[in-house]
């Protein structure tokens, strides 16, 4: 870069203005410092200064220099509209309003400032004004009239009518990437995930530092469990927005979300950098704190964040959920008079409220209290949710059909021959997280948690069949090379969430029992383990757990005692027509004869002995299911038939799982210790 002496004052502005067009802020941040330098009285610089500097999130210095710019000219229009847009970014309504009037009035042609008078004259409250001032914008831009409305549209919920005037604005403005943007998020809320994909790298094509359509991107790669992706959109808004927390928070939750602990507690600790009080960074601190069994650092996490926002229940039921904590009676007053209070809290947070009251009741030993609490949380959860059990059994209908002795035992070299998979399937808490906290212990063995991806693997399947024929019909007709492609595939997603090199990895997505046959052709020398549960305590322990999202069978009694006959009758299934391939393990077995059962683990899945899985609680790796402080204590015996405590109340439960107990009548008088 040339010195300000080898180069003109005017020379120097459009060098520094070329160096904006490349995106490069710091070079021309640099060069207008040099001619400011030079200059003291150098309008354009010190305007163009402070515009950039506003850019790169240094408001202060920023106002200083645009200030300084309206005093040395004060009828140039730049630098008022351009404090006006500081000013409204910063709250700083009614002075944004006297900035902008003057920017209008200077250059009655700048629609865009014209359009800040209208968002300004807004947050005071004067909607007359406001109007005016938007009316004159848009009469300046149509372009931004028909978006502005199709904003309107969609911020009031009428998703038809907001899509229809994006497609418009692209359609007579092509190049529009806030309509690319807009119109991405409703195709994405439809489904149309390939559309809102197309969208967004459309516009990220014309605008390569647009941060939000990055965000949104992100957003929608991380619903799509393509990580590695969304954790670059995210780095990427964070790396164009260095000072604004957002970015920084989305990319610390997809970074905990993945087993990234160290990473993601780093980014939230930037994100409390900048912002001190975001209590969502707080809740994620602690969240990912207690993965790591850092109990007490997690729980001052937890605490700090009831200081900033004691009506956010979620923080409530996470304390609660650690198991191994109680909350206190002044707890308990405070989230019951949050409920009953006059202010409104969401559906969400009452739901946390409700379930973290259950809770506590429950470790005071008042279970008809308890009963209450969790029967209304339970009830208002399941009028969020959609689960409907015919789907459910239609479903199972189908994988029994396809997946049957003579389809399993066809072609038995296919599929993908890597031993590397251990999957632990069942109902959630029926012991999974203990068995991948025991194998987990072992050197060859790494755990993963539960992994998204054998799901979407089967429902890639579904795309782009003219002839309807999705999963798992579609996977009768697969060649072995497509069935082996489909195993590589599992693998090469799974990839992203392994830590370590070792030669074995755990996947314990529960749900995944329904797959077994689909695993098995794809993977056939993957291992199986049935974690498994004495009914009444499977299913009355799912009922008392308020899951972070997915498992929305559990809010119902009915529901979930028909989902455990489905689950059953699915294993009993995959035991007939894939005899030994997989390994059923009782709870109650492996709590009241550890060794013995570990011992069998490790054999059924080739392991070598080692002590270490004798004292799986010594591991520190990270766990992020319900159970992760449970796990981190020696095995204990306190939790079966912990259904009998409301056993007056689960007679609707019962009565739904009456046909299956007696196959569990060994385990009827197992004593508690």
């Amino acid at each position: 870069m040339r010195t300000t002496n080898e180069l003109s004052s005017e020379a120097l502005f459009k060098e520094t203005i070329n160096l904006i067009n490349k995106g490069d802020l710091a070079g021309a941040v640099a060069n207008c410092r040099r001619a400011v330098a030079a200059d003291s009285s150098d309008v354009s610089s010190i305007a163009l200064l402070g515009a950039i500097l506003i850019k790169t999130k240094e408001p202060i210095e920023a106002e200083k220099y645009l200030r300084k710019a309206i005093d040395l000219a004060p009828t140039f229009a730049k630098p008022h509209e351009d404090l006006g847009y500081l000013l409204l970014e910063a709250d700083r309504s009614a002075e944004a309003v006297t900035c902008l009037e003057n920017a209008t009035r200077l250059d009655p042609k700048s629609e865009k400032a014209f359009y800040m008078l209208g968002k300004a004259y807004s947050k005071i409250g004067d909607g007359q004004k406001s109007d005016a001032a938007y009316e004159k914008s848009f009469g300046l831009n149509p372009e931004r009239k028909k978006l502005a409305h199709a904003a309107e549209h969609h911020k009031a919920g009428r998703y038809k009518e907001a899509e229809m005037l994006y497609r418009e604005t692209l359609r007579d403005y092509p190049n529009n990437v806030d309509a690319m943007r807009m119109l991405a998020g409703i195709v994405a809320s439809q489904s149309f995930v390939e559309e809102a994909e197309s969208l967004f790298r459309r516009a990220l094509s014309l605008a390569p530092d647009y941060g939000l359509a990055f965000l949104d991107f992100g957003a929608l790669l991380q619903d799509q469990h393509r990580y590695a992706e969304a954790i670059e959109c995210f780095a990427r808004t964070a790396a164009l927005e260095p000072k604004t927390p957002k970015p920084h928070y989305f990319l610390a939750s997809i970074l905990a979300q993945v087993g990234k602990t160290s990473s993601a507690l780093k980014a939230y600790q930037h994100v409390l950098e900048l912002s001190p009080k975001h209590a969502g960074a707080l809740l994620g601190i602690g969240h990912t704190l207690k993965t790591i069994g850092k109990q007490e650092e997690a729980i001052d996490a937890y605490r700090n964040c009831i200081n900033l926002r004691p009506d956010n229940g979620e923080v409530y039921w996470s304390l609660a959920n650690l198991k191994t904590y109680k909350l206190t009676s002044a707890d308990i007053t405070r989230m019951e008079s949050a409920i009953d209070s006059d202010e409104e809290i969401n559906d969400v947070s009452k739901v946390n409220f409700l379930f973290a009251i259950a809770k506590a009741k429950e470790d005071a030993g008042s279970f008809k209290e308890a009963w209450k609490y969790y029967c209304e949380g339970n009830d208002l959860q399941r009028s969020l949710e959609y689960y409907d059990p015919v789907d459910t059994e239609s479903t199972n209908n189908d994988l029994v059909k396809v997946f049957d002795k003579n389809f399993l035992t066809k072609n038995i070299e296919s599929g993908c021959k890597d031993a590397a998979p251990i999957f632990i399937v069942g109902l959630p808490r029926s012991g999974s997280t203990l068995i991948e906290q025991i194998l987990a212990s072992h050197s060859m063995v790494e755990g993963t948690s539960e992994l998204p991806y054998l799901g979407r693997v089967a429902t890639s399947l579904n795309r782009n069949r003219a002839d309807g024929i999705n999963y798992p019909q579609a996977v009768s007709e697969l060649s072995s090379n497509h069935l082996e492609a489909l195993g590589q595939q599992y693998l090469s997603k799974a990839k992203f969430n392994r830590q370590s090199d070792k030669p074995r990895f755990i996947d314990k997505n529960p749900n995944n029992f329904a797959s077994v046959g689909f695993i098995h052709k794809i993977l056939p020398n993957a291992k199986i383990i049935d974690a498994r549960r004495y009914p009444l305590d499977s299913t009355f322990s799912c009922y008392r757990q308020l899951f972070a999202k997915g498992q929305t069978f559990v809010y119902d009694l009915t529901d979930i005692g028909e989902y455990y006959i489905q689950y059953l009758r699915m294993m009993d299934h995959w035991h007939d027509v894939l005899p030994g391939r997989v390994l059923t393990v009782q709870y109650e077995d492996l709590v009241f004869d550890l060794e013995n059962y570990v011992r069998k683990l490790l054999e059924y899945c080739e392991l070598p002995w080692e002590d270490s899985c004798l004292k799986f609680y010594e591991t520190d790796r990270p766990v992020r299911t319900a159970s992760s402080e449970q796990v981190r204590q020696p095995v204990y015996t306190k939790s079966v038939h912990y259904w009998r405590n409301y056993e007056d109340e689960l007679t609707e439960l019962i009565e739904v799982l009456d046909p299956i107990l007696p196959r569990f009548k060994h385990y009827e008088h197992i004593n508690r210790v």
